[in-house]
């Protein structure tokens, strides 16, 4: 799910201590709850620990009736995924969306609160055609169904933003996010982004600085059209998809990070150093927002715990804050 090949247009270039005392909130950030793994704890146990961690928000990726089931009367608010596996279905009629809807919201809301669905993560190639139509069927399956609150939106790869820096130039490469920007813009939903400073800094660390992508002191980059400074690649990131939304005539759509993080093992610049620095800099830092867009920025980090099951790249397996038996994959503190 993390898995983005971000261009580097960078130019130049969580989380301290133990979880020692538990917090009552943690402001502007969630945790994303993968289960590609066989040695997960079950769904109730989980909740419970997002809870006596104070983590106030989660993301699953497909309707999960545990995982649902389990949220009942958290206190967690939810993104909750269709699965990319049911775009096309819910592209081709209301009635498939209203069957959704009635099946997989209506008997967990309000009791779970689901605050956004994400109709479709990272999709690509052919499918992106099927974005727009579900989105437009399952908001109006929500609204016949009474459940108008819940905003329906699609989580984006960060190379949906075609120029990345400066962060004022971002431009979003394909067509069909014009249509996308401006149905959100109809509706009041946020557009969700995965934004992943380890992806760009991989690509290029010769010119973007280990430090600045990793919230760690160090220079900062100007962006000479905005006049605006930068001390970490995450909010350029951040930024570049704000200006690709104004750029597609919807300045006043929200971003929502949807996914963010650093591997902690078995990868380039992947340590456990690396990933407590980028991580608690992360929630140390979402709380005020962007240089461009002060105020709290919604942040989700993935994920909660490292997925055996995961395909691809070794580094895939070492995502998690968590190891399976609910132990930290290295210090963290939410606050």
């Amino acid at each position: 799910m993390a898995r983005q090949h971000v261009p580097s247009m960078f130019a130049v270039a969580l989380f301290i201590g133990a979880f020692a005392s538990v917090p009552t909130s943690v402001q502007s950030i969630g945790v994303c709850y993968g289960v590609i793994a066989n040695n997960l704890p079950p769904a109730n146990e989980v909740v419970q620990l997002y809870r006596s961690k104070g983590i106030t928000g989660m993301r699953i990726y497909f309707a999960d009736a545990k995982a649902l089931s389990a949220l009942r009367n958290s206190g967690i608010s939810l993104i909750l995924d269709v699965g990319n596996d049911q775009l096309a279905n819910l592209a081709a009629s209301t009635s498939n969306a209203a069957s959704w809807v009635q099946k997989n919201v209506r008997p967990y809301y309000p009791a779970v609160n689901i605050k956004y669905i994400a109709a479709g993560n990272e999709v690509q190639g052919g499918a992106t055609q099927s974005i727009v139509p579900a989105m437009r069927n399952l908001n109006a399956a929500l609204s016949a169904a009474g459940l108008g609150a819940i905003k329906v939106s699609t989580s984006i790869r960060f190379d949906e933003v075609a120029k990345s820096f400066p962060p004022s130039d971002g431009v979003f490469a394909n067509a069909y996010m014009t249509d996308v920007a401006r149905l959100l813009a109809s509706t009041g939903a946020p557009l969700l982004a995965n934004v992943y400073p380890y992806f760009a800094y991989k690509r290029d660390p010769q010119n973007i600085k280990l430090n600045y992508a990793t919230f760690r002191p160090g220079p900062s980059v100007r962006d000479d059209k905005s006049g605006l400074t930068y001390t970490c690649l995450f909010d350029a990131m951040v930024d570049a998809v704000v200006a690709a939304l104004e750029k597609a005539g919807a300045p006043a759509v929200r971003v929502v990070v949807s996914e963010s993080w650093w591997p902690s093992a078995s990868g380039f610049a992947a340590t456990a150093d690396n990933a407590r620095a980028y991580n608690q800099g992360l929630i140390d830092h979402v709380g005020g927002g962007t240089p461009k867009r002060r105020g709290a920025l919604e942040t989700y980090i993935f994920a909660m715990f490292n997925e055996n099951f995961k395909r691809g790249d070794l580094v895939e397996k070492h995502f998690g804050l968590f190891k399976p038996d609910k132990s930290p994959a290295y210090p963290i503190q939410f606050k």
